[in-house]
């Protein structure tokens, strides 16, 4: 789970943009890099680590960019075949939930980090390509993020994310897997809803606080 706060920088290319044609992965997250880049640096209310803006922020941003269908799939792997369309749909949910609550907290670690995206060769076929980009920090070591997109309709979404070569659904699946051996989907469900739901609580907590 540390790592994923490593890759809130690489986040920030996943912006919404305009389309009028199909933009390469790479030349999509290059071509608004260094403008959202720019508004978490000028935006005093996210670095001190305002939710409610944070959260705003990555909703309209980040997530339109991520196929939260395909990534639950592969998180939970063969067992998908055994859910119901319900069990599946509530799944993608919490998992998405989930991941919101760690990006939220990963804005709130940006600093002066700067992100390199790696030239990409595009066959004009292609329907899944990697998108690899480096976070460089002064200081620090260069950490690489890979982003695994497919392309759907018009617009290309993440599907899996490779931090230090850490694959984000493959984390996942051990313990998932582990959770339905002995609960079951719905304890799985059930287990991520009550983490979500706990998380929510402590952040209302903190707020109520200050």
């Amino acid at each position: 789970m540390k790592n994923l706060l490593k890759v809130v920088v690489g986040l920030l290319c996943l912006v919404g943009v305009a389309h009028a044609e199909l933009v390469a992965p790479d030349v999509l997250i290059k071509s608004t890099v260094d403008e959202v880049l720019t508004i978490v640096r000028q935006d005093k209310d996210i670095q001190a680590g305002n939710q409610k803006k944070i959260l705003a922020m990555v909703e309209s941003k980040v997530l339109p960019h991520f196929d939260f269908v395909h990534m639950t799939q592969l998180a939970v792997g063969k067992h998908w075949r055994a859910a119901t369309p319900t069990q599946r749909q509530a799944l993608a949910s919490e998992f998405r939930n989930m991941l919101v609550r760690t990006y939220t907290k990963a804005f709130t670690v940006y600093r002066d980090q700067a992100v390199e995206i790696k030239p990409l060769k595009l066959a004009a076929d292609a329907t899944e390509v990697t998108v690899k980009t480096t976070i460089n920090k002064p200081g620090a070591s260069p950490i690489p993020v890979n982003y695994e997109m497919e392309k759907i309709s018009d617009s290309w979404k993440v599907f899996d994310l490779t931090i230090e070569g850490v694959s984000l659904v493959t984390s996942y699946r051990g313990t998932f897997a582990s959770e339905i051996q002995e609960r079951g989907i719905d304890g799985l469900i059930k287990t991520l809803s009550d983490k979500n739901a706990n998380a929510v609580d402590v952040a209302l907590h903190k707020a109520d606080a200050k």
